[in-house]
């Protein structure tokens, strides 16, 4: 068979793929859009919270709905621009003019490739880029007593006393999560404006309706003296309410895979449950991995089941495909979470076993 060939089909099959992906990518991040803006309609006036300012917001957090919604997007694009070409016997002719079908899913998986490669991009850069953004910007608007700093992290004022935490986290699942913050500093002033105290706290945590403040250097400041002591554990007692500093917390899924590691690393040393930050940290390594189990397990159908299928057709199935395939992942993690087995075991039997279904089912078209 000619280059010219393998080039034009190419061409032909990543073209009819590519414009299905992006039209259905584009419906699913719009609808997915609109929502998360009906959701923010009701928090509208708090504060100086605007509707401009909600649909900023969603702006902001678009790059991570994109990569969210991308695998699902991929499968039913697939079979979309796949059934297309089957249905007007395209696909037919790529087979008599000597492609194999195998031959055929590898041009078809070009641009999946390329779209998984800047999404995987996107959630090390944009994606988290973002979600701060549309943190902070919600936050500030809501409480004129809370801000979030691209570099200094959180800072709160209760009365004349200013909070300042490098990172925090929501640490477990409801009802018994609690917030957690690191590298705390407080800052307590006089009436006069004067710096009375300064406490630096390596890690301070919100449990049981108070907070408590660990491995604590408070530092009070006299006239012409200052005197410094050191305490394990402190009791502190604010008002300050952890459901306002959780508006300005990042989850462990829109984090980059640098902060992941950091976090794991940090809970590690502590003896705390990272759970949540090592699932999220190798789900982001078997993203390619799905998505590409995905399309391949459903690339089949378009020479066989689709042929003679609607487009309707080719969208129930990728939707059940994408369906079936991210409730076994969510199984399959949550049972690894439960039973405390390696994460990397719960990620990888979902796409395991896809791919050795389709191969079953599908072996004689191969």
């Amino acid at each position: 068979m000619s280059r010219a060939l393998l080039r034009r089909s190419d061409r032909l099959l990543a073209g009819a793929v590519l414009v299905a992906i992006g039209l259905v990518w584009l419906v699913l991040v719009g609808f997915d859009g609109i929502a998360a803006f009906a959701n923010e309609i009701d928090e509208i006036g708090e504060g100086d919270y605007t509707v401009g300012s909600a649909m900023l917001h969603v702006l902001f957090t678009l790059p991570r709905r994109a990569y969210e919604l991308f695998p699902t997007a991929a499968v039913i694009g697939t079979l979309i621009g796949l059934g297309g070409l089957a249905a007007t016997s395209e696909l037919t002719a790529l087979r008599a003019a000597g492609l194999s079908r195998l031959r055929i899913g590898v041009g078809a998986s070009l641009p999946i490739a390329v779209l998984t490669l800047a999404m995987l991009l996107s959630a090390e850069t944009v994606g988290p880029w973002g979600e701060q953004r549309a943190q902070a910007l919600q936050v500030s608007a809501k409480s004129r007593d809370l801000a979030v700093a691209r570099w200094s992290g959180l800072w709160a004022r209760e009365g004349d006393t200013f909070l300042n935490a490098q990172q925090g986290r929501l640490v477990g699942k409801p009802p018994d999560s609690y917030v957690e913050l690191d590298q705390v500093r407080l800052f307590e002033f006089a009436d006069s404006g004067r710096l009375q105290a300064l406490s630096l706290a390596r890690r301070a945590e919100h449990r049981y309706g108070q907070w408590t403040l660990y491995e604590v250097r408070r530092t009070e400041f006299h006239q012409r003296s200052a005197t410094s002591t050191t305490i394990a554990e402190q009791r502190w007692d604010s008002a300050l309410q952890p459901e306002l500093l959780s508006q300005s917390l990042r989850r462990a899924r829109y984090l980059s895979t640098a902060d992941l590691r950091s976090n794991i690393d940090y809970m590690q040393r502590n003896r705390l449950d990272a759970g949540e930050f090592e699932t999220a940290y190798w789900a982001r390594f078997f993203y390619p991995i799905n998505v590409f189990v995905l399309c391949f397990a459903a690339m089949p159908f378009a020479f066989g089941t689709l042929r003679d299928g609607g487009f309707g057709k080719r969208v129930f199935i990728g939707i059940v495909f994408g369906l079936v395939f991210f409730l076994l992942q969510r199984v399959a993690v949550d049972l690894s979470n439960v039973y405390r087995l390696d994460p990397r075991l719960g990620n990888a039997l979902p796409p395991a076993a896809i791919a050795l279904a389709a191969w079953w089912r599908f072996r004689r078209q191969f």
